[in-house]
């Protein structure tokens, strides 16, 4: 079965290790196989994960389009005991990552890293 994705004018996508970005009418694609996909929203660039947490989903970002992407493991796996030290209340978000990233299951554990990108924001709004 095929994903249907609706693409807003000039809205960007990934597919696979292609940018693919619409032109100025509303398209449809309909796409087969087990290539990753990454809608713009979901789309982080480097420049923009300007925070631990916001590096962290980069990370998972970047092991998710990657063809090999337990050679990041060890960059992630550095950068969440550097975010544990310096707030323990984050473990829960991680327990719930590395269960995604173990099991290969990248996807959802970006959705998963979006929480704990929230949760960063309401520890540093509360400073």
């Amino acid at each position: 079965m095929a994903l249907i994705i609706d693409l807003k004018p000039q809205e960007r996508i990934i597919v696979g290790g292609a940018l693919i970005t619409n032109d100025a009418n509303r398209t449809r694609l309909h796409i087969e196989g087990e290539s990753p996909i990454l809608r713009e929203k979901d789309i982080m660039r480097e420049a923009d994960a300007n925070s631990p947490c916001k590096r962290i989903y980069f990370t998972i970002q970047l092991m998710y389009l990657s063809n090999e992407p337990e050679k990041l493991h060890e960059v992630y796996f550095q950068q969440i005991r550097d975010i544990q030290n310096a707030a323990p209340s984050t473990s829960t978000f991680f327990m719930v990552i590395n269960d995604h990233i173990l099991a290969n299951r990248y996807y959802k554990a970006m959705k998963e890293a979006k929480n704990l990108m929230e949760h960063e924001r309401e520890l540093l709004a509360s400073d």
